[in-house]
């Protein structure tokens, strides 16, 4: 036998008797990820809530990997648009996706088709943050908590209005469940901008708003709209003294929140998964990051892959039932 051959032949054999951990030790391991930049398509726009915490998150994460975290805004059909162009990226873990309640659990139960599977298309890594709406109304409506405003929307059916930011968004979906579990009837006003849409209500153009805590604070803190109700299931500790829907009107298992997933796409090999969902929930627990989240209203993510997959999962099955039963059609 060739030498070459042979001592070929002889660490072959050694490998083969070693234990299956020690086989593992001995093979060559791939470099750690991430090795070069990561792009984080965000299928919001910049300056919205999503982008405001993937900036944060990005920019964590570059000192924790020791490598540019680049954020790409992909603007168009209420996070559809950026989420497939992240679904159709290279499934080598340096595309990540940070996506919406909307692209990812509600808009496959409006449209007849979406451009992606949000659950074969993509590999959940964690969840950034949950945010909850709150129910403010104009000073003008003669309502000082909700079951009040319920009361006088069954008596005036039909008068007051609320403004939403497009079908299937969180605030959206959150009158409708009230209008559902109320039995109790106003007209929705879309909007393209959310911050005009703010403006109207300030100027009485409409009577009703689900938002984000975020925005709607400063405003019903100037006393230019009342807060009534917050959406989550329970009180928010930045907001304490704020009923939940659920307690203020007695709709047991009302909650609405918007919610932001982290995925790569499908195929993405799983330890870096598994890596990026236990480096960006780090990132997620330190204090300052915590802190900035809770000052929005919000409740810091975190979690495993499969906790997102399941959470995902029991969201899409909930907003497809309101659709149906509320009979809801994308514009």
């Amino acid at each position: 036998m060739h030498r070459r051959h042979f001592h070929a032949s002889c660490a072959a054999l050694t490998l083969a008797a070693l234990s299956p951990a020690a086989r593992s030790q001995a093979r060559p391991t791939a470099p750690p990820y991430p090795t070069r930049p990561v792009k984080f398509v965000v299928a919001a726009a910049a300056g919205s809530s999503p982008d405001a915490i993937a900036r944060l998150l990005t920019t964590k994460l570059g000192t924790v990997w020791m490598q540019a975290v680049v954020v790409e805004n992909v603007v168009g059909l209420g996070g559809i648009t950026g989420t497939e162009r992240a679904a159709r990226a290279p499934a080598d873990g340096y595309t990540l996706l940070l996506s919406t309640i909307g692209a990812m659990a509600i808009s496959g139960s409006l449209m007849d088709k979406l451009p992606y599977d949000p659950v074969k298309d993509f590999a959940p890594i964690t969840m950034s943050m949950t945010l909850p709406n709150l129910l403010v109304i104009h000073p003008s409506v003669p309502a000082n908590n909700l079951k009040e405003l319920i009361a006088y929307m069954k008596q005036n059916p039909g008068k007051l209005r609320y403004g939403h930011p497009g079908v299937g968004t969180s605030p959206h979906l959150a009158a409708e469940m009230l209008k559902d579990k109320a039995g109790v009837s106003m007209e929705g006003i879309p909007y393209k901008s959310s911050a005009q849409m703010m403006t109207d209500l300030l100027a009485g153009h409409y009577e009703v708003l689900f938002h984000n805590s975020s925005v709607v604070l400063p405003h019903a803190r100037a006393g230019a709209a009342r807060i009534l109700a917050i959406t989550s299931a329970e009180r928010n500790v930045t907001l304490p003294d704020v009923p939940t829907v659920a307690e203020a009107a007695g709709i047991p298992g009302y909650a609405v929140n918007a919610w932001w997933g982290i995925y790569a796409p499908a195929g993405t090999p799983a330890d870096i998964v598994n890596k990026a969902s236990v480096d960006i929930a780090k990132v997620l627990a330190q204090p300052d990051v915590k802190s900035w989240i809770e000052q929005q209203g919000g409740v810091v993510g975190g979690g495993t892959p499969q906790a997102l997959g399941a959470f995902q999962a029991a969201e899409t099955q909930r907003w497809r039932d309101l659709i149906k039963t509320a009979n809801i059609k994308a514009e």
